[in-house]
C-alpha cells in the first residue's frame, strides 16, 4: 500500500476498514510523541508535565501573542511537539475523512457538517448562556451531525462500482500476466537473400 497517498493525499477512495486503521495509525503517534516530548522536557527541565494533551487549540497558540509572554526555553518542546502532532494529525485525519467520503460518492466539502459543525461545538457554546435555547439547539444540531457523519463514514458500505472518485477499493485487482515478454530477437529471423524475391521477416516455426 502507498502510505504516502493513504495518509497525506486528498484524492481517490478507501474502505471502512482503512479509516478505522487511519484512527489507530493517528493514535500510535500520538502515544509515541507525547512519550517522547515527556521524556525531553524531563531531561532538560528534570520535572515531567503533570499533563499533556495534543489537540487543534495548540495549533492556534502558536499565532496567540500570550503564548510567548510566559514562554521559557523548557516549553520549547512541549509547545514545537503539540504544533507539530496536532497539525500531522489534522492533516491524516481530513485526507483520510474525505477520501472516505469520495467512497460514499460524497465530495470533500461534506467535512463541514460531519466534522467541524460538532466539533464548533465546544468553541462555540461559550457564546450563548449555559443552557439557554441557543445553547441547547446548537448542541442538538452538533449531536445529530455527529451522529450522521460517524454512521456515513465508519459503517455504511462504499460504492460497489466505479464512481467519479475512482474504483471501488474492494474491487480485486486484475491478475498478474504471467506470460513471457516477447522477445523479437528469438521469434523474428530473416531469410536468407537469394536470386529471386528480395528478403522477407516472418515469424518462425512454432511461435505463430
Amino acid at each position: 500500500m502507498d502510505w504516502t497517498w493513504y495518509l497525506f493525499r486528498f484524492d481517490g477512495r478507501i474502505n471502512r476498514a482503512k479509516l478505522w486503521l487511519a484512527g489507530l495509525v493517528m493514535l500510535s503517534g500520538m502515544i509515541f510523541l507525547v512519550a517522547l516530548t515527556i521524556g525531553i522536557i524531563a531531561l532538560l527541565s528534570g520535572k515531567p508535565p503533570a499533563q499533556f494533551g495534543i489537540g487543534l487549540r495548540d495549533v492556534f497558540k502558536l499565532f496567540n501573542p500570550a503564548t510567548y509572554r510566559s514562554f521559557s526555553w523548557a516549553d520549547l518542546p512541549a509547545l514545537v511537539s503539540k504544533t507539530v502532532g496536532s497539525t500531522l494529525c489534522l492533516w491524516v485525519y481530513l485526507a483520510t475523512s474525505i477520501k472516505r467520503l469520495h467512497d460514499r460518492d460524497k465530495r470533500g466539502w461534506w467535512i463541514i457538517p460531519f466534522v467541524v459543525l460538532p466539533g464548533s461545538y465546544n468553541t462555540l457554546s461559550g457564546w450563548w448562556p449555559e443552557d439557554s435555547y441557543p445553547d441547547m439547539l446548537h448542541g442538538l444540531i452538533a449531536f445529530i451531525a455527529y451522529i450522521w457523519g460517524f454512521i456515513e463514514m465508519y459503517c455504511l458500505k462504499g460504492s460497489r462500482k466505479t464512481n467519479r472518485f475512482g474504483a471501488d477499493p474492494l474491487t480485486p485487482p486484475p491478475p498478474r500476466d504471467t506470460r513471457p515478454p516477447w522477445d523479437q530477437q528469438s521469434e523474428i529471423e530473416m531469410v536468407p537473400h537469394k536470386a529471386g524475391p528480395p528478403p522477407v521477416w516472418h515469424v518462425k516455426p512454432g511461435y505463430e
